[in-house]
């Protein structure tokens, strides 16, 4: 699994004066990747653009999914850069595989053909070879706002609420009391049992803050918390007495989710 931390803290002390002092120093820790592709002149490729982004480090290169498996089962890897077209196992088969346990991924392919099915398993970005520097590194930035993202998911989980902004005052919010998030506009109502709170945000800002394990977008308009899902029926949610649309293109999604027996 790749890490959601991406800082180490190092401290130690020092006496001035007969006083002792605590210094802290953070150091940012490099991305580690892996490259999984069988033709070599590819991984000679994609080597050479790693070498060229700052905070990237290159592990290990591997020829097929089996060698990169066998890697990630000891090594702790925050990034694959996984070739489709291999033999034996695809990039796309060893990415289900890997499941909820699979580090960031981008994948390198000479094709366009898979790129649908590639988004579909939420992996950071689809490169078409040959890959220019400029969009190689776009890609980089990309997987490193992910781990961002989760940093900033463990910190919320681990207070247990958030503040919003409601007509110019700052109010907590118990993380395990929100209901769900509606979008109006330039708006989100956030829900609770008790009341709304009208926020000056876009639901996509919003959702990127709230822990993943808890919130579930399930429509363009709409993402809720899983534990308060009353039942599903007919492509709607009811959370209460509210009903809630389930577009279509979330259902794969949400039925992924849900602790079915």
């Amino acid at each position: 699994m790749y890490r959601s931390l991406h800082f180490i803290k190092i401290n130690w002390i020092e006496v001035v004066d007969n006083n002792a002092i605590t210094i802290f120093v953070v150091i940012p820790l490099a991305m580690k990747c892996i490259i999984v592709d069988d033709n070599k002149m590819a991984r000679m490729a994609l080597k050479q653009l790693v070498s060229q982004v700052p905070g990237l480090e290159l592990l290990e290169e591997c020829n097929d999914a089996s060698e990169a498996l066998d890697i990630l089962n000891s090594t702790q890897v925050d990034l694959l850069l996984l070739d489709i077209e291999m033999p034996s196992m695809t990039g796309l088969d060893m990415t289900r595989k890997l499941g909820n346990n699979k580090p960031l991924i981008i994948f390198t392919t000479a094709k366009t053909d898979y790129a649908v099915e590639a988004f579909e398993l939420n992996v950071v970005d689809y490169l078409v070879k040959p890959i220019a520097l400029p969009r190689f590194k776009q890609a980089i930035e990309k997987a490193q706002e992910t781990i961002d993202s989760n940093k900033q998911e463990v910190k919320v989980e681990e207070q247990g609420f958030v503040f919003v902004k409601d007509n110019g005052v700052l109010k907590r919010i118990a993380i395990d009391d929100i209901l769900f998030l509606e979008a109006m506009g330039d708006y989100v109502k956030v829900h609770t049992a008790q009341k709304f709170h009208v926020v000056h945000a876009t639901l996509k800002s919003i959702e990127e803050k709230l822990p993943s394990s808890k919130f579930i977008r399930v429509h363009r308009s709409y993402i809720v918390a899983i534990n308060k899902i009353d039942y599903i029926q007919e492509g709607t949610i009811s959370i209460g007495k509210t009903t809630i649309p389930v577009a279509d293109t979330h259902k794969s999604n949400l039925n992924k989710r849900l602790n079915l027996l």
